[in-house]
């Protein structure tokens, strides 16, 4: 017994002595650390941001043993290793210091035989969600059906608890900071609808539709025959029975297919693509906007909103949290190679607007929703899933905030003859609607 609480004792010291190393530059150290002996760290100021709840002997080794991504780090948290008590959004700076800080050589050194005299990491808990496991040619369709699937197919039901009464997955747009959730998608519909200039009777193809939102929302103000396309069977099939409610499948449905497996002779008048680019691929970029091109009919528009990387900042080169619990094989392309692939396939780019800080605040609204109904989404999925969506939305707005993601509506056009329909001003998309 007296040697067991020795070990203890010298694992306590020894994750003290790491946590010191590691936290030598946070000055002042604005959070507190307890370990699971009841051991405390306090912090430096007189009310810490949150406390570091340290939930095993094992943790920090579980927490940091790869120091070159996050991704360690995510499934330490997901897993129950480690929690913290307070405000998550304080943890991100603190990570991203870390995370940047150049370790020379000697320090990585003694960080890791720190480590490796910390306890062995626990087993991964079984029958809970797991990293994403997809196989076969990457952004092949099959195994974009893979990704897709891993991420949407969660539940209906989970998504519902904290999402709009719409179910857009996607960012807002706020003419108001302190604008509800409700509005500020609506808004956004709207503001989508007017920019592609929709009229009665268009035919309108809405790529990766989702629970089907923009189409409803454009056939029900703007009179258009809407297609819209996914990857995800649970959502075809509750977007379809929200059109059956809504009394108009004779103007709407929604289809489980690839972008690249739609053919129509006919073509569509407008497309729209709102949060389905990340899935694409930089590689698969030209055959994305060919495929938009060859089905979009000349003189018409084509808005295409997705989630940017930022040019200057350098892509990881190592499995990240989000590509393996999250979207995986997601990529996020910066705009200007965006643009350049468009404008290769022949389209016209008549209008670029970042709504950067839009999606900051409807990510903090999602996770104050998805918080409030925790118990709710216990019901529904395990742990790990609610842990896992709580991490990578509180993280992705603290990036938007930070400037280090962006978001982009842009308007392409395929011009007739020189003759394009947008407009030669913005005026119209915002009148009466200030």
């Amino acid at each position: 017994m007296i040697k067991t609480k020795e070990r203890t004792d010298q694992t306590a010291a020894r994750s003290m002595a790491f946590l010191r190393a590691l936290m030598a530059d946070e000055k002042p150290r604005e959070f507190a650390v307890r370990l699971w002996d009841g051991t405390e760290w306090p912090a430096e100021i007189e009310s810490p941001h949150f406390t570091l709840v340290l939930n095993h002997p094992g943790a920090l080794r579980r927490m940091f043993h790869n120091m070159d991504s996050d991704l360690s780090l995510g499934e330490a948290y997901v897993y129950d290793d480690f929690n913290i008590e307070g405000d998550l959004n304080a943890v991100f700076p603190v990570t991203e210091r870390i995370m940047a800080r150049d370790w020379s050589l000697g320090s990585r050194l003694r960080l890791a035989w720190d480590l490796l005299h910390l306890p062995r990491q626990r087993p991964q808990p079984n029958g809970q969600r797991q990293a994403a496991q997809v196989d076969g040619e990457p952004h092949s369709i099959g195994r974009d059906h893979q990704a897709v699937t891993y991420h949407y197919d969660v539940s209906n039901d989970f998504y519902a608890l904290w999402l709009d009464r719409r179910m857009v997955y996607s960012c807002a747009y706020f003419r108001q900071p302190d604008q509800d959730l409700d509005t500020a998608q609506e808004q956004k519909l709207d503001l989508i609808c007017r920019k592609l200039q929709l009229q009665p009777g268009e035919r309108l193809l809405d790529i990766g539709c989702g629970w089907g939102g923009m189409l409803l929302y454009a056939a029900q103000h703007y009179g258009v025959q809407a297609l819209g396309i996914t990857l995800s069977r649970p959502q075809a099939d509750l977007a379809n029975q929200r059109i059956r409610e809504a009394g108009l499948a004779d103007r709407c449905r929604v289809e489980v297919r690839d972008y690249r497996q739609i053919d129509d002779e006919e073509g569509f008048d407008k497309l729209v693509s709102v949060g389905m680019f990340e899935h694409v691929g930089e590689d698969l970029l030209p055959t994305y906007f060919q495929q938009a091109w060859r089905l979009l009919k000349p003189g018409g528009l084509f808005l295409n909103h997705g989630i940017a990387g930022v040019a200057s900042r350098p892509r990881s080169r190592h499995p990240t949290f989000v590509n393996r619990y999250v979207f995986p094989d997601g990529e996020l392309v910066p705009i200007n190679v965006t643009l350049n692939a468009a404008e290769n396939a022949g389209f016209e780019v008549r209008d670029v607007e970042s709504l950067r800080e839009h999606y900051a605040l409807t990510l903090h609204h999602w996770v104050q929703r998805l918080d409030e109904r925790r118990e709710d989404a216990l019901r529904i999925v395990d742990e790990p899933t609610y842990r896992i969506w709580r991490l990578y939305m509180a993280g992705s707005a603290y990036g938007f905030k930070q400037a280090n993601l962006n978001v982009y509506q842009t308007l392409l056009a395929k011009p007739d003859g020189g003759v394009s329909q947008a407009p030669w001003t913005r005026e119209a998309w915002y009148e009466n609607n200030a």
